[in-house]
Parts: structure tokens; sequence; C-alpha cells
């Protein structure tokens, strides 16, 4: 991924930052829509979900059996002392994408505003690095839980409630009827595996995070335990599909010729805060 140095500005002539700042965003939103390269070592879609398929069959037992197990069960996590309820409304709120997605692209928008001609290349390829490892972050986190949003839509579960754990109105696009699944908790676990992808010294935290938010989501009665199943699995498995997109581009990842991927090394602190401080004081 490179970053954009000049775009053909006059020789002596600063260019226009906001200008500027929209060819950056431009350029590195392109690069996600370049062809993979050739051969592709990553797995097509198909491939990836039938290379998956025993964990997804075991993702949709567990659901069912939530479902008729767990569920009719929910009610009773209202009878839970007042203190407890409250402190899981203070973290359910955690669960919410902007969190994430909101520094990230902040983050990203800082730097594409840094980035002028006459940088240096090291300091570019410093930067560039760091954008691609939060745009796939964002992109990771932010993809699933747009396409969650829009599903449980279609599907229309009542949220816990009086009418039981069986009761539907698809297509209806109401809050109350968009409980299946559970968003905060794609959110989470989408977060969990694109974060620990990125940064693995970080899993053991990422693991807590979403583990309190799917909790958290049945602790409040905003979802029955077979929602946030529903959305562990689904945004764990819609950030992997992310990170196979990057990794056959090698944007942040490489595949290996057995299909295996991994995060290529990025900069450390010390070098990403120089890069900075460089672009900074120009």
């Amino acid at each position: 991924m490179t970053v954009a140095s000049g775009y053909g500005a006059a020789p002596g002539r600063r260019p226009n930052a906001l200008a500027l700042l929209g060819r950056n965003l431009a350029a590195w939103l392109a690069v996600l829509f370049v062809a993979p390269r050739k051969p592709p070592r990553t797995p097509g879609f198909k491939a990836l979900v039938l290379a998956h398929r025993w964990q997804a069959a075991v993702a949709l037992g567990l659901v069912l059996a939530a479902m008729v197990v767990v569920d009719p069960l929910a009610p009773h996590v209202k009878a839970s002392p007042r203190w407890v309820i409250d402190l899981f409304e203070d973290i359910t709120d955690f669960g919410r994408s902007g969190w994430i997605l909101i520094p990230a692209a902040c983050v990203i928008v800082w730097i594409a505003a840094l980035v002028r001609p006459g940088l240096d290349r090291v300091s570019r390829a410093v930067l560039a690095a760091v954008v691609v490892r939060l745009g796939f972050v964002f992109v990771a986190v932010g993809l699933p839980g747009l396409v969650a949003t829009i599903l449980k839509r279609w599907i229309g579960r009542v949220r816990p409630s009086d009418l039981g754990p069986f009761a539907y109105q698809p297509l209806s696009w109401r809050a109350e009827w968009a409980s299946l699944p559970s968003g905060h908790t794609v959110t989470a676990f989408a977060a969990l595996v694109a974060i620990g992808a990125v940064w693995p010294a970080l899993r053991p935290v990422m693991w807590i995070y979403a583990l309190l938010i799917a909790l958290s989501r049945v602790i409040v009665s905003a979802h029955f335990p077979s929602d946030v199943i529903a959305g562990a699995a689904f945004g764990a498995f819609g950030a992997v599909l992310v990170r196979e997109w990057f990794a056959s581009r090698r944007l942040g990842f490489s595949a290996a010729p057995d299909g295996t991927v991994r995060a290529l090394p990025g900069p450390s602190l010390p070098r990403v805060l120089r890069a900075l401080a460089t672009a900074t004081e120009r």
C-alpha cells in the first residue's frame, strides 16, 4: 500500500490540504478493490465456507439448542439484583461499534491529513502500514455489523418479552423485532478476531471484552442467549472473511501456499511515533 505524495502538484506550490486529504483517502480506499495477487493463495468465499462447515454446523446446533432449552428461561434474568443489571447496563454500551469505528476512522483521517508531498519514504511506509491495520479493523468490525443490522430486521425475531422466544415478524424493520442476531455481540466478536489478528498480545483482553458484552445482552434482557451465540459466530466469521480479502491483496496479511494466513510484521510503536512526529513537523 502506498501513500499519496504529490498528485502532480506544480513545483514549489503547496497542494490544497482538503484536496490532498481526499486524494489520500481515495487512494487508500482504491487499494482494497485491486485484483487479488495471482495466483491467489487464499481460498475463495465458497471454499472458505466449506472449510468452516463443521464450525458453522456446531454454531447452528448451539443456536437451535439454546432456542429450545435456554431461551424460555430468559425472563428469569429480570429477577437478578438491581445492581447487577445496572452494572451490565453500563458494560453493554461498550458493545456499540462506534467505540471502535470512530477512533479508527479518526486516526486514518488524521494520518491522511498529515501525509504531504516531500515526506520521506520511510515515514510514508510506516504510516501506510498503520492505515492498513486500522483500515482492516474498521472493515472487519463495521461490515459484519452492517450486514447483521440488515439481516436481523429481515428475520424479525422479537426481543425478550411476554411473547416468548418463538415470535417473529419478518421484514418488520422495528427495533423490538430485531433480536437475532445480537448486533452488539457481532461487533464484540468481530473486534476479538480483527484486533487479535493484528495485535495478538491483546487477545486475552479482547476475549474478556467479547464475553462480557455477550453476557450483558442477556442480563439486560435485550437478547435471548441464542441471539448472542448467533452474533458471536456471525461476527467472528465475518472478520475472518475480511481478513482473507486483505490477505489475498497482501494488505497487512500474507497467505502461505497452504492457504494459512499470517499477519505481516508491523512497525513498532517508536517507529510509528517518529513517523508521526516527522509528518507533523512539515
